[in-house]
């Protein structure tokens, strides 16, 4: 049987394998992703100087403010549908039996 109490087992760590193969590999290409990521803003902002005409900085705020509304929204319909029970899994509603419905006309 065992002896220890439910503070001591909540207290001890999991066993999780952290150093494995897969985690190297993974963390080896993320950080090569995020060097590349670097390597192209730095080549993309020293290149030489770059003309953006006013038409591109209207694009880029109307961007923005699309992007914004969009995200705003879908985290306002999503608050809404938490509020409201939407999010809540389905439920079958059965109508009333045959039998119910039998019983209820013969008057028992």
């Amino acid at each position: 049987m065992n002896d220890k109490t439910a503070d001591e087992l909540s207290s001890e760590p999991p066993t999780v394998r952290r150093n494995s193969t897969g985690t190297w590999i993974v963390l080896t290409v993320l950080s090569l992703l995020l060097v590349a990521t670097g390597v192209a803003a730095y080549l993309g902002w020293s290149l030489g100087d770059a003309d953006v005409p006013t038409s591109g900085y209207v694009a880029m705020g109307f961007g923005v403010i699309f992007s914004l509304l969009v995200g705003i929204g879908l985290m306002a319909l999503l608050f809404y549908s938490s509020r409201k029970g939407y999010d809540e899994p389905a439920v079958l509603i059965e109508g009333p039996s045959t039998i119910d419905v039998d019983a209820a006309d013969r008057g028992a």
